[in-house]
């Protein structure tokens, strides 16, 4: 193994003298190797600087490009849009909280618009992408559900799409009420599921566990029920739904002897 030497120092016979020799050929050779790689970097470099920057000109306009899009034109729709729905969101409300024909005709009134305005459906064809329209496609769901037109409502509830973990556990509660009217139960059971699997909350967890417990012992499958009603027993004691539990766990219980 070669040692260190002291700069200027003189080998002492042959043997040292040829090691020293070869030291300095291996050391020559590495700064050669290094110095061979870095010219065939700049010679690359230089082949290629043509198509280099049009790759990062390329780059660069995409990125302004998407920035303009944004400010000029995505963030203005959005606002828009925003606007738009604030007239049909009052019709929803009213609709929700009205009874007999007069609701059907506003939850109309919120689906096709009026006066000049804006519905749901006319938000959704025009200013597709926006957050404005994403939600458009949970109101119109729901429309359509409480008008009892099934299939409108599970296709627009299914094109809903949310981070909030609330709202979208409702439209997939939503969804399963739709099958569960069209005595679709086992579609209806699935999405019930889904709905009480989202992120749990004190609000739509128990909802859907029970929905799903009932759905279960209608399908004859009590121990599926069993397990989600102890569970709002246990997890959700203090939750409205909780008051039922016993009552269906008795049914669930008398099922599986």
């Amino acid at each position: 193994m070669a040692t260190y030497k002291k700069r200027g120092y003189k080998p002492k016979n042959k043997e040292e003298e040829i090691e020293q020799v070869e030291d300095h050929s291996t050391t020559a050779e590495v700064f050669n190797t290094l110095d061979e790689g870095a010219s065939k970097t700049e010679e690359w470099v230089a082949a290629n600087q043509k198509y280099i920057f049009i790759v990062v000109g390329a780059i660069a306009l995409i990125v302004l490009g998407w920035l303009g899009y944004d400010k000029y034109f995505q963030q203005p729709k959005e606002q828009e849009a925003s606007n738009e729905i604030f007239v049909a969101q009052q019709y929803f409300d009213q609709a929700v909280n009205g009874t007999g024909v007069v609701t059907d005709s506003l939850y109309t009134l919120a689906l096709n618009g009026a006066d000049g305005k804006y519905g749901f459906l006319e938000i959704i064809e025009n200013y597709g992408g926006t957050d404005a329209s994403n939600l458009a496609n949970y109101y119109a769901g729901f429309s359509y559900l409480n008008m009892n037109k099934y299939e409108e409502a599970i296709k627009y509830l299914s094109a809903f799409d949310s981070d909030d973990k609330i709202l979208g556990a409702l439209a997939l509660g939503g969804i399963g009420d739709a099958y569960a009217q069209q005595d679709k139960m086992e579609d209806a059971l699935g999405f019930y599921e889904k709905a009480a699997n989202t992120e749990a909350n004190e609000f739509t967890t128990p909802k859907f566990l029970l929905k799903s417990a009932i759905t279960a012992i209608d399908l004859g499958k009590a121990d599926i029920a069993i397990t989600y009603l102890e569970r709002i027993k246990e997890e959700f004691s203090k939750s409205t739904e909780a008051n039922q539990v016993d009552v269906h766990l008795g049914r669930a219980q008398g099922m599986s002897k």
